[in-house]
């Protein structure tokens, strides 16, 4: 049975660990509204580009650009051509730190279940590089800063790289894997296609030709359709990207949140059981040293 000192160098241990773990707490809720109205923010920009490119392309030519299967479907014999011979890319998004629950292993895993041998990863996050390094699949880019600090500019540089990559042949399709906030107590990692508007030759030739096709749309286009929607499609991709790395850093800090809460409970719970050992074993030595004393004055 531990000692009245060990008990209380204990306790003082647990009280130093809850004061961490309560400011933890307060701090990833803070990022976390924040995180949501950013969000909030840019949804109706996202919602604006949507409805254009909507209105600009034929049916189903939007949801083509984020469906390989749908695009297989419309455009026969091209994909065995297009996406065959290629490796992938991958775009995985993670955090930079611990303490926010399965956050980081269950996105890692996502990836791990996706990923094939010779794929490129890009990893966003001080925890994916670190996972993908050693697996074997480091990414080209040191893309950390921006699992804590989402930010346009770099993303849309980022989906410019990949762009000239596609052109130049080195990669074919392109994954982007994050974890989806959809709650504060639940965050799903998710697998999104991309690689379809990235594809040597398919996004410059049968795809542009299939998506501008004339057909009756209640808008007036200028100057024309293909150069609206050449305008429109890498603009698309740079905002998905950006809104990947929101929601991702939203559902992180709903995960920290959610784990430093539980963190909390269960310091609090510890500290009530440590001191009511302390207090049983504190009175147990005073009633002992009371009889103690009662016994030698019996004895004299």
């Amino acid at each position: 049975m531990p000692t009245l000192k060990e008990i209380k160098v204990r306790i003082g241990s647990v009280k130093s660990t809850l004061k961490i773990t309560s400011a933890m707490k307060l701090v990833a809720s803070a990022k976390l509204r924040k995180a949501q109205k950013a969000i909030e923010a840019m949804r109706p920009y996202e919602q604006a580009l949507q409805d254009i490119l909507a209105a600009v392309s034929v049916p189903g030519a939007q949801e083509a650009l984020f469906a390989p299967e749908k695009v297989k479907e419309a455009v026969a014999g091209a994909a065995e051509a297009v996406f065959a011979p290629r490796p992938r890319a991958i775009v995985a998004i993670a955090s930079n730190s611990s303490l926010c629950g399965g956050f980081n292993a269950n996105v890692i895993a996502k990836v791990r279940s996706v990923r094939r041998p010779g794929d490129v990863v890009y990893s966003v996050g001080r925890k994916m590089a670190d996972a993908m390094r050693r697996d074997g699949f480091p990414s080209p880019k040191e893309l950390n800063d921006l699992a804590e600090h989402p930010a346009y500019g770099p993303a849309a540089e980022l989906v410019e790289d990949l762009t000239k990559d596609a052109e130049k042949g080195r990669i074919g399709q392109v994954l982007l894997v994050y974890t989806h906030f959809v709650s504060t107590a639940k965050q799903v990692p998710v697998v999104e296609h991309l690689q379809n508007y990235f594809s040597q030759g398919f996004a410059k030739n049968q795809f542009s030709s299939a998506i501008t096709t004339p057909t009756h749309v209640d808008a007036i286009i200028e100057p024309n359709r293909e150069e609206l929607l050449a305008e429109l499609l890498p603009k698309t991709l740079k905002l998905k990207l950006y809104a990947a790395l929101l929601d991702s850093a939203a559902a992180e800090h709903a995960a920290r949140t959610v784990a430093m809460q539980t963190a909390t409970d269960n310091a609090e719970n510890l500290l009530s059981e440590l001191t009511l050992q302390y207090n049983k074993g504190r009175q147990q030595k005073i009633t002992s040293e009371i009889l103690d004393l009662a016994g030698g004055q019996a004895e004299q």
